[in-house]
């Protein structure tokens, strides 16, 4: 590229970058999904409107053509690649196990259903739903159908942690759904792209059964072996290297090289990176502050600038079609909230949180773009069907969060978790060598207030603590458990002065431990507890003058002094 071009790429960049962040910020403030600003941002930048209003600088600066466009498509894929493994890393296998049957009802049902219901209307009438003759019907009827099935687990989780409910029982449901969904989605979708060219995919000469058959042992090594030595690497790595930097430059090393190996071998290269970034989120090694430095990074530079440049190359006015939008977002609706909406109901899930679960899955959210720009850019659909499945995406993104809580909302006041505690379940200092040993302590007084056995109680919450650690931004921890046969929730709570590691994302020791348990049969208290307990404690400040506390009375006083 020419000197003059370079300038314009780096321009170019600037205010792509410029607006998403801006427009980002924007949405977050009116909470809502800052993708949302991410695009609008690229929209206002491209075809759709600078495109309109000055033309000629619009070209100029997001040109479709030429060194500029190419090296702006190598920098979107490279931003791609590396938000997968984002997205990778959020998938937390172990999730899957403790929710068993419920985790992998809703997960079967979530994909089986919503691929049945997209497929036969693709299959029969594909020319109403935006096929215009690239593929064939069968490959377009498959990818439609695996569109409609896939969730946006990234969505999913940012919606859980907004509404305070992502590190309770009915997130960890959802959360260990999407998992399932997640990776059973990628996978065919992995295989409908390479389905697109006939019998040889990739470039590279392999036939599909020997694309199918890598791509199998791929993920199979990746996520045993590959797990395994990546869980034991990662600690020697930290050893050798300087606040967490070289966890970091050796994930980004290995998620390029799994995305270029499946590249080779026949299907996109973001899947490399994603089933990478499953193995990485899965290792306990990883810790939570590394994980969220690397996740900032990638989504304040990286995420923006693809996003916003889907806009800046679609023309979303020109292609924008009411009618197929409107199929596209009734079918995916109806198909989500049927399927995983009955798979919870299956998995012994009450009807009302079952809804809740539905409208969770629905979120499609990034992976529902990701997804419709590569079939565009292989040749699988138009764009008005792109522009249909953005919107969509976009839709149920928003939709999910104010559903669940509408769903979820308690007639009459809710629970408050110092109503739940006591003097008797009240420790000031707490004198505990880990978090272990801290929860052992408040299981013990909050078995003086509630009749069950504190062994047993002790090893519930454990066994979730190592599962995901309870720390929370803002000092605070929270570890909680569901018990069979307590007949109501108790709360214990703990002051300590030098802090205690409970893995939180901030990485800062909690100095307010609040131990939650509820009944088995009744997972709607564990979700007000714990959430009133992180509206509660929005800041660190507030965390730290409930710990300045010496008794229970100063406590409450304190805490109920926040509240109004």
């Amino acid at each position: 590229m020419s000197s003059s071009e370079v300038a314009l790429l780096l321009l170019g960049l600037a205010v792509l970058l410029a607006a998403a962040r801006a427009l980002g910020e924007l949405f977050r403030r009116l909470e809502q999904p800052a993708i949302l600003g991410e695009i609008l941002a690229g929209v206002l930048l491209g075809p759709t409107v600078l495109g309109r209003v000055w033309p000629e600088f619009g070209l100029r600066l997001f040109p479709a053509e030429g060194p500029l466009a190419l090296a702006s498509s190598g920098l979107s894929l490279v931003a791609i690649t590396l938000f997968l493994l984002v997205a990778g890393m959020e998938v937390d296998l172990s999730t899957v196990w403790r929710q068993g049957r419920s985790a992998v009802s809703v997960a079967a049902l979530g994909i089986a259903v919503p691929f049945a219901i997209g497929y036969v209307p693709a299959f029969v009438a594909p020319e109403l739903l935006g096929h215009e003759g690239q593929t064939s019907v069968v490959v377009f009827a498959l990818f439609f159908a695996t569109a409609l099935s896939i969730s946006a687990l990234p969505v999913i989780a940012r919606t859980l942690m907004d509404l305070d409910l992502y590190r309770t029982e009915f997130g960890m449901l959802i959360i260990g759904a999407a998992v399932l969904n997640d990776l059973i989605g990628w996978t065919i979708f992995a295989i409908v792209l390479g389905m697109i060219e006939g019998e040889h995919v990739g470039g590279h000469g392999h036939s599909i059964g020997e694309t199918l058959a890598m791509t199998i042992l791929f993920v199979v090594g990746v996520l045993t072996v590959g797990r395994w030595l990546l869980h034991r690497s990662i600690p020697f790595v930290e050893r050798h290297s300087r606040q967490g930097g070289g966890v970091m430059s050796f994930a980004f090393i290995l998620a390029l090289s799994c995305a270029a190996l499946t590249e080779w071998i026949g299907v996109h290269a973001i899947f490399g990176s994603f089933i990478f970034g499953v193995a990485l989120g899965d290792s306990s090694n990883l810790r939570e502050q590394t994980r969220a430095t690397l996740e900032r990074f990638i989504s304040l530079f990286f995420a923006p600038i693809f996003f916003a440049g889907i806009g800046s190359r679609i023309d979303f006015a020109s292609h924008f079609d009411w009618a197929l939008t409107l199929i596209v977002i009734a079918i995916a609706c109806v198909g989500k909230l049927l399927g995983c909406g009955l798979g919870a109901r299956l998995g012994g899930v009450s009807p009302r949180e079952s809804w809740a679960v539905g409208f969770g899955m629905n979120a499609r959210g990034a992976m529902e773009i990701i997804l419709g720009l590569l079939a565009l850019e292989a040749g699988l659909i138009g764009q008005r069907l792109f522009v249909a499945l953005v919107v969509m995406a976009i839709f149920t993104s928003m939709l999910g969060g104010p559903a669940i809580k509408a769903i979820l909302r308690r007639r009459g006041e809710a629970r408050r978790f110092v109503d739940l505690a006591s003097r008797r379940t009240f420790v000031a200092p707490l004198l505990a060598a880990d978090r272990f040993e801290a929860i052992a302590k408040l299981v013990e007084l909050a078995a003086q207030e509630r009749e069950f056995d504190p062994r047993t109680a002790a090893q519930a919450v454990a066994e979730r603590e190592r599962i995901q650690g309870t720390g929370l931004p803002n000092a605070v921890a929270i570890p909680h458990a569901r018990l069979e046969g307590l007949s109501r929730p108790v709360v214990a709570i703990g002051i300590s002065h030098d802090g205690l590691d409970f893995d939180a994302a901030d990485g800062v020791r909690a100095r307010l431990v609040v131990l939650v348990l509820t009944p088995k049969k009744d997972g709607r208290a564990q979700l007000e507890v714990l959430s009133d307990i992180a509206r509660t404690f929005e800041t660190e400040e507030l965390t730290l003058s409930a710990a300045a506390a010496a008794t229970f009375d100063e406590f409450e006083r304190r805490v109920r002094a926040m509240r109004r």
